[in-house]
C-alpha cells in the first residue's frame, strides 16, 4: 500500500499524461500480479470493479469519527480541517499525521477489508472493520483508502489512463486492453489477461453489463452537418430511463446506465424471455398511458421501491423502446455498423408495435433542415428532443464521439450534483430542503447555484435521511454533503457572477426531477455552462 501511495502522489503532482502513464505502469510492474490488479481497480476511484454492484455502505460522516477517534482529535477540529483541506481523504491524512506511522498494510489487506465491508449489516460492525485497518496505516494511506472508499480520488487519473498503463506495463496493444476492459467490466481481471498475454481469449458475457454508448450535445443541427449535408438517422428523445437488456434462454436482468440492476419493472422481463436466442439490447424504459409516454416524474413514482405494487403497475404502465443490439447469439456486434445492428434488431422487434417492447422509430435526414423539422416535430409531441446517429458509425461503449448527437431545447435544463444541504423553514424546518448544486471542471465540482422547490414531500424526507448519513462537515443550519445524487435544474437564464465557485450563477432555478440514472461523472460541465452563456445573447427572448 505504501508505493500505491507514493505513485498516487507523483501523479497527483504532474498535469502530463504520458507522465502519469508512465508512473502507474512502473507501479503495476514492481507489485505482485494480484497487488497490481488491486491497484488497478483502485486507481480508477472504486474499491470494486464496474461490474460489480457491491456498495460499502458507509457514510463521509461515520469515516469522519473513526479518524477522530484514532487521531485522538476534537471533534471540533474537524470542521476547521475540513474548510482547510475541502477533501475528506486531506482532512484524515492532516489529523492523523502527529500520529506515528505503522506497519505497512498491503493492497490485498484493504481489498478484503473492502469485500467484507457489503456482508457487514450493522454500522457498528462495518465501523469496527475499518477503524481495524486504519489503525495499521500510516496517515497517507488513510487518506487514500478514504478517497477510495468515497469515489473521489481526485489525482487526475481517468480509467483510460489506466488502460494506456496497463498495456504499457506488459506490452499489449492498447486496443486489446480497452477491448477486454470494456467486455469484463473489471479493470482487475483485463490487467491479469495482460500479464498473461491472455487478452484474445476475453469473451462476452452475459450479465456483466457493459458501458452506454453516449451522445455529444449539441446546440443547433448545424454542428451535426457542418457540410450541410449527409445521411443521419434521427430518433425522438425519450424522457425515460437508459437500460440494457441481458437475455438468455434461462434468465433476463436489466441494468441502467450506472450499470446497476434495475428491477422495478419486472412485467416487462416476461417479453423480454419471449425473445428468440441470447440478446443484448439498448434502448430506453418509458412510463406509458395510451398512444404516448409519459414524463419521467411518472416513471420515478416506480423507481426505488422494496416491494412490488401491483397497483402502480395498473396505474402506470411500462414499455422498452429498443434502439441498439449489442450482442446476439454468442456474437459481438460493436463492431458492425448501426444500420448493419437495426438490420437485426428489426427481425426480432418490429419498429413501433403495439405490444410493451418494440424497436424505436428512425427517420432518414440528409440535411441541416430536415435535421431542424425532426426536431421541431419531437418537440411537438412532448419529446425532449432528438438523438441524432451516423449510420456507419460503431458502437463505443462508455465513450462520446462525433457519431451520436443529442439535440434539446435550448437552456432547458442543466444536470447538476448536490453539494450542501440547508434546514428548510416553516414547516420545513425540520428538514434538509434546501440544495446547492455544483457542475464538473475536470476533476473538481463547482458551485452554480441553489434551488428549495421542484421536489415532493416524500423526496425531501428521503433526501434528508440520506444527507443525514452522508454529511462531510456539520455546520449546524448547512451541511456539505458527499456528491453523489444528481438531480436536473431548469432556469431561465445564465448570468456572471462572483456569488458561485463556476463564477456563474443560473437565473431562477428549480428542481425538474432527480437522476438517480445518472452517475456523478456524467453531469455537465463548466465548459457546456460557458458556452450556453455565450451562446445565450443570440437567442430568441422567449427562449431565455
Amino acid at each position: 500500500m505504501r508505493r500505491f501511495v507514493q505513485t498516487c502522489e507523483t501523479v497527483s503532482a504532474t498535469t502530463k499524461k504520458t507522465a502519469k502513464v508512465e508512473l502507474v505502469s512502473e507501479l503495476f510492474k514492481l507489485l505482485p500480479l494480484e497487488d497490481a490488479a488491486s491497484a488497478a481497480i483502485f486507481l480508477t476511484g472504486r474499491p470494486f470493479p464496474h461490474r460489480d454492484e457491491r456498495v460499502l455502505g458507509v457514510g463521509g460522516s461515520q469515516l469522519a469519527k473513526i479518524v477522530t477517534e484514532i487521531a485522538k482529535a476534537d471533534p471540533s477540529e474537524l470542521g476547521k480541517s475540513y474548510r482547510a483541506h475541502g477533501d475528506l481523504g486531506d482532512m484524515a491524512e492532516h489529523l492523523l499525521l502527529k500520529r506515528p506511522s505503522t506497519a505497512d498494510v498491503s493492497l490485498q489487506q484493504v481489498a478484503k477489508t473492502f469485500s467484507q465491508l457489503p456482508e457487514v449489516r450493522g454500522a457498528a460492525q462495518k465501523m469496527v472493520l475499518i477503524k481495524n485497518l486504519f489503525e495499521h496505516m500510516s496517515a497517507g494511506e488513510v487518506k487514500y483508502a478514504i478517497k477510495i472508499m468515497t469515489g473521489d480520488l481526485r489525482i487526475g487519473l481517468k480509467e483510460s489512463l489506466v488502460e494506456e498503463a496497463i498495456a504499457k506495463a506488459f506490452d499489449r496493444p492498447l486496443d486489446a486492453v480497452r477491448r477486454a476492459n470494456m467486455l469484463t467490466g473489471d479493470i482487475g481481471e483485463t490487467l491479469r489477461s495482460a500479464a498473461l498475454d491472455d487478452l484474445a481469449s476475453v469473451r462476452m458475457r452475459l450479465f456483466h453489463p457493459i458501458g452506454f454508448m453516449l451522445a455529444t450535445p449539441v446546440e443547433t443541427a448545424a454542428e451535426i452537418l457542418p457540410d450541410g449535408h449527409g445521411l443521419v438517422l434521427v430518433e425522438e428523445k425519450y424522457d425515460g430511463i437508459r437500460a440494457q437488456v441481458h437475455k438468455s434462454a434461462a434468465s433476463v436482468r436489466v441494468f441502467s446506465r450506472t450499470l446497476d440492476e434495475i428491477v422495478e419493472f419486472p412485467e416487462l422481463n416476461v417479453f423480454f424471455a419471449k425473445l428468440p436466442g441470447e440478446l443484448i439490447l439498448d434502448g430506453e424504459i418509458l412510463a406509458w398511458h395510451g398512444s404516448r409516454p409519459l414524463p419521467f416524474t411518472e416513471l420515478q413514482k416506480r423507481l426505488g421501491r422494496k416491494q412490488l405494487d401491483l397497483w402502480l403497475q395498473h396505474e402506470i404502465p411500462v414499455r422498452f423502446a429498443a434502439f441498439d443490439l449489442l450482442y446476439q447469439d454468442g456474437t459481438l456486434l460493436l463492431d458492425e455498423t448501426l444500420e448493419q445492428r437495426r438490420a437485426r434488431l428489426e427481425k426480432i422487434l418490429p419498429p413501433r408495435d403495439p405490444s410493451a417492447i418494440y424497436t424505436a422509430a428512425a427517420i432518414r435526414c440528409e440535411s441541416v433542415a430536415a435535421i431542424q423539422q425532426a426536431f421541431q416535430d419531437s418537440l411537438a409531441a412532448g419529446h425532449e428532443g432528438i438523438v441524432v446517429k451516423r449510420p456507419e458509425s460503431f458502437y463505443t461503449p462508455g465513450r462520446r464521439g462525433r457519431s451520436w448527437f443529442k439535440l434539446k431545447e435550448p437552456f432547458a435544463t442543466l444536470d447538476v450534483v448536490v453539494t450542501a444541504v440547508e434546514y428548510g423553514h416553516g414547516k420545513r424546518h425540520s428538514l434538509l430542503s434546501d440544495y446547492t448544486f455544483s457542475v464538473r471542471d475536470g476533476h473538481q465540482l463547482l458551485t452554480i447555484g441553489k434551488a428549495y422547490s421542484g421536489l415532493t414531500d416524500a423526496e425531501i424526507k428521503a433526501g434528508t435521511e440520506f444527507f443525514l448519513q452522508h454529511t462531510i462537515e456539520d455546520l449546524g443550519a448547512r451541511r456539505t454533503v458527499e456528491p453523489a445524487v444528481v438531480m436536473e435544474v431548469a432556469f431561465n437564464n445564465i448570468q456572471k457572477s462572483q456569488r458561485h465557485e463556476s463564477g456563474y450563477a443560473l437565473r431562477f432555478p428549480r428542481i425538474l426531477r432527480l437522476r438517480p440514472d445518472k452517475p456523478v461523472t456524467e453531469i455537465d460541465t463548466l465548459e457546456r455552462v460557458a458556452k450556453l452563456y455565450a451562446r445565450q445573447i443570440t437567442l430568441p427572448r422567449n427562449n431565455q
